[in-house]
């Protein structure tokens, strides 16, 4: 399993080098020493690298604000929001509690896990996992950076639907015994009051802010890498043909999407690329839907915590159709 997540105690080593990558290639833009001239492919990528951070800097601004007031919501409280009765009211709960949990795709598997040990619901847990990976409030601000408003927002309300509609097929498949239902059984958590809140808000707190969203920040920095190589060393000819708003683009795409090991982060600016070079927003969407819903450690993950091959697989089983039949309406319509 990829370590996405940051290890409390340890030098965060991908942060730094991809950080300290990024810097560099976009000081070598602003500078342009010489060399550039003698090497096009490094000016091209410092361009791109350079094109990109004036694009996403506000949007990661705010995203390190935003994981800093969610910070010091205790997580137990967003979880005592999925409620535990049955119905698309739990689910929609579930999904929109998914989406408040601001932590990496890997993070939120473990979390999603602890809901399923905490005795929420199957169809909960599926709803709050397909909601989760790429929704959080600090990369939907970086989205927002990225393509704009309008399409941000479909892509939230119409990878909602996906997990609401995926936590109401989990639910027939339950109560008809096609699916095991949680043996565990529901724990209630301590209330939780506004004044608990006001005074976690501390002089400290933006600190804790940037420590806590290095955990963020390096997979969006490694994203930001892999996005300037692709435009380096792909041609847009070469991408519009085999990654443009076509079928055989949207199969590529979901391929590329299962085998590249990025975390939910990291994906942002590729999907970026995809949606502006490509000119493939249906694309974009598979791109950042399909890698969490075919992820080998969620399929893995599941099986582990549920004891169930059926639940593992019902994930994809469940969400790559949906998936699919919307990016390709995407690429067909305007926004």
């Amino acid at each position: 399993m990829t370590q996405c997540c940051k290890q409390k105690g340890k030098i965060d080593y991908l942060f730094w080098s991809t950080f300290g990558a990024t810097m560099l290639a976009y000081a070598l833009h602003v500078i342009n020493p010489p060399v550039m001239e003698f090497i096009p492919a490094l000016g091209e990528f410092s361009h791109s690298v350079y094109e990109l951070v004036n694009k996403m800097w506000w949007g990661l601004l705010l995203g390190v604000i935003f994981v800093g007031l969610i910070g010091i919501i205790p997580r137990d409280v967003i979880i005592n929001l999925l409620g535990r009765k049955k119905g698309i009211t739990s689910i929609f709960r579930a999904t929109v509690a998914g989406i408040l949990l601001d932590l990496c795709s890997h993070g939120i598997l473990l979390v999603s896990m602890k809901l399923y040990e905490r005795g929420a619901r199957l169809s909960q847990v599926v709803a709050f996992l397909v909601a989760s990976p790429w929704n959080s409030l600090s990369l939907t601000v970086i989205l927002i950076a990225f393509i704009g408003w309008k399409w941000t927002i479909a892509y939230i309300i119409l990878s909602m639907l996906i997990a609401v509609a995926s936590g109401l097929v989990a639910e027939f498949f339950v109560s008809k015994g096609m699916l095991p239902d949680n043996p565990h059984h529901y724990i209630e958590v301590d209330e939780f009051k506004g004044q608990k809140l006001i005074q976690r808000i501390t002089p400290g707190l933006v600190i804790t802010a940037f420590k806590e969203s290095e955990m963020i920040m390096r997979w969006i920095f490694l994203g930001v890498i892999a996005a300037a190589l692709i435009r380096v060393f792909v041609p847009t000819e070469t991408f519009t043909t085999f990654f443009g708003p076509t079928l055989l683009g949207l199969g590529l795409t979901l391929v590329a999407a299962t085998i590249i090991e990025v975390c939910s982060e990291g994906s942002v600016p590729i999907a970026y690329d995809l949606f502006s070079r490509a000119a493939a927003p249906g694309n974009a969407f598979l791109f950042l839907m399909g890698g969490a819903s075919t992820d080998y450690t969620e399929i893995m993950a599941l099986k582990e915590t549920t004891r169930s091959w059926k639940i593992a697989f019902f994930l994809p089983f469940v969400t790559v159709p949906q998936i699919l039949v919307i990016s390709y309406i995407l690429n067909n319509v305007q926004i």
